[in-house]
């Protein structure tokens, strides 16, 4: 059965079409859009006000874009900026960790982002990881082969999951891994949000020699819903100065390595798991 032409549409239509073609497009001009429709931009127009005034699309400067689109990538972005200095500071500290030539395992977190834009100074590196924009970030760098993990998309953050990600996991191997938590608590335990990204994350622990977990300040003292591993168990944890003094004492006690990064100098606490 053929579709409908486009400029046969009704409003109602051809406003809903237009709501998808922008939330797989992105941001589109007036012109571009009336075009496509078949359509005046003066129909147009008038479509994307009262798709605005629904709030199914947010007006640009001579178009528009949907506005689910937009508040997924802002959630995405917000996320990046809180503890902006904190993570460049982490990811500082965890380059020194790294050789040349070494394969880096990074998991999806904005901190192990950060790390990433660390790694363009290396050489021969290759990164093993299931998120979409640390592979965007090294895009295009010849010093960086990026092996993507392969699975399903997520929902609500641009990351790979799922039985093939799990899968690929189980036959690769990896000099060091950062990994990051949703909450650490004061006994050295990893928590996150979600069991199944939580269990992810433990295998990606296990396909490495050694293993950091990289955390600002924010997520200590906390927990969450999965626990997935315990900083005994790994070769220590990265964080900001911004920690305190009272939580640091007791991971120490716990003997767990602390390494901490500042706007000075990367300072060092504790020793090496055996």
């Amino acid at each position: 059965m053929n579709e409908q032409p486009l400029a046969t549409l009704s409003p109602a239509s051809r406003r809903a079409k237009m709501v998808q073609w922008l939330d797989a497009n992105g941001e589109c001009s007036v012109d571009l859009l009336a075009d496509h429709f078949g359509v005046s931009g003066m129909t147009i127009r008038r479509d994307l006000q009262d798709l605005t005034d629904d709030g199914q699309v947010i007006r640009t400067h001579g178009g528009a874009t949907a506005a689910t689109r937009v508040s997924f990538e802002f959630r995405f972005l917000e996320r990046a900026r809180q503890q902006a200095e904190e993570k460049k500071q982490i990811a500082k500290t965890a380059l020194s960790l790294i050789s040349h030539g070494n394969t880096v395992m990074l998991d999806s977190s904005t901190t192990t982002l950060a790390i990433a834009r660390q790694l363009k100074t290396l050489n021969n590196i290759t990164v093993i990881t299931g998120s979409l924009p640390i592979a965007s970030e090294l895009f295009g760098q010849e010093n960086v082969t990026v092996l993507l993990l392969g699975g399903v998309l997520r929902q609500n953050t641009p990351d790979l999951m799922g039985a093939i990600t799990d899968s690929n996991l189980e036959n690769l191997r990896a000099d060091v891994a950062f990994i990051g938590a949703d909450a650490i608590d004061a006994q050295g335990n990893l928590y996150n949000v979600s069991a199944e990204i939580g269990c992810m994350l433990a295998r990606m622990a296990n396909a490495a020699t050694r293993v950091y977990a990289t955390a600002d300040h924010t997520k200590l003292d906390r927990h969450e819903l999965y626990r997935y591993a315990n900083l005994k168990d790994w070769d220590g944890l990265i964080c900001d100065e911004k920690i305190s003094s009272l939580f640091k004492q007791k991971l120490e006690t716990h003997k767990i390595p602390i390494m901490l990064s500042s706007t000075k100098k990367a300072q060092h606490a504790g020793g090496r798991c055996s």
